[in-house]
């Protein structure tokens, strides 16, 4: 069984997923199992203590409730929580698309409603064994909806101060501009940005050229600033210098304050690394798919 998975989008970047193993997966399940019987149990006590309904009825509900209630929560939570219920969120597991698309409801939806088939004969029988002979570890509800289990560890957020160091920054010569720049500028295209500045050794020549071209005439766009402030700069070198004044400036803040110094961490820790990037710069498959 392969330990990861990779996924390669057409820009040259190269995705690993760790997939997730059979031990983090039985003991996230059984912390789902446990949340799925309380429910259930909660409702029954309910309907008895209401008196609406004989003690035999009620038992039988309760056995009803509890297949409903265990489908509806694995939907719910991983529709909701892109992928994960309390159990993989403990355990730091999310389920993504196997070819790592956007996840849809479709597939949530029909890997739920076949868990009871990959729990058969009992404890998760028909699922443990088809996992082990999968080479990405899926369970039959994870094949038909073509979906994988993932192991996210957390991440360190990189060290900005090395990356983002330059010795002249011409965009600094207008700071009206630059804090033009950092008005308009999202978030989401702030971590394109260093993500892709990031991921430079991931891309091929050709592919880092491409991108880093087609990323900067966008930002060159979005602020007019004089011609002559990047005319023989190289695309990688302006992109360096725009996020220096998108993230420099608010490090250098945060430490005259005294504030949070955990910035930016939604750009190291993101459950779905192609969702945190803007559709212009993300896989274009996931375009073609919506």
């Amino acid at each position: 069984m392969k330990g990861e998975l990779r996924i390669r989008t057409p820009e040259g970047v190269t995705f690993a997923y760790a997939l997730a193993g059979p031990v983090t997966r039985c003991l996230a399940a059984t912390i789902d199992l446990i949340c799925a019987i309380i429910l259930s149990t909660f409702l029954g006590r309910i309907l008895g203590l209401a008196g609406w309904i004989d003690e035999g009825l009620a038992q039988a509900l309760i056995v009803l409730g509890y297949f409903v209630i265990s489908i509806g929560y694995g939907v719910l939570m991983e529709w909701a929580f892109r992928g994960q219920t309390l159990g993989k969120r403990m355990f730091r597991l999310r389920v993504i698309d196997a070819a790592g698309l956007r996840l849809r409801f479709y597939q949530v939806l029909l890997r739920n409603l076949l868990r009871f088939v990959d729990m058969l004969p009992a404890f998760y029988l028909l699922g443990g064994v088809l996992s082990l002979f999968s080479a990405r570890a899926q369970r039959l509800g994870d094949l038909a909806a073509g979906t994988i289990v993932v192991h996210q560890p957390k991440l360190r957020a990189p060290d900005l101060e090395q990356l983002l160091a330059v010795k002249f920054n011409s965009l600094r010569e207008h700071p009206h501009l630059a804090a033009r720049l950092r008005q308009r500028i999202t978030p989401e295209e702030a971590g394109a940005v260093l993500q892709a500045l990031l991921r430079r050794d991931q891309l091929t020549p050709d592919s880092r050229v491409a991108l880093y071209a087609e990323m900067a005439g966008y930002f060159k766009a979005r602020v007019s600033f004089p011609s002559e402030n990047f005319e023989s700069m190289p695309d990688e070198q302006f992109l360096r210098n725009l996020a220096e004044i998108l993230y420099s400036s608010g490090r250098a803040a945060k430490r005259e304050t005294g504030g949070d110094k955990r910035e930016n961490e939604i750009l190291f820790d993101t459950p779905e690394s192609l969702a945190t990037l803007p559709a212009r710069f993300s896989d274009k498959r996931v375009a073609k798919d919506a």
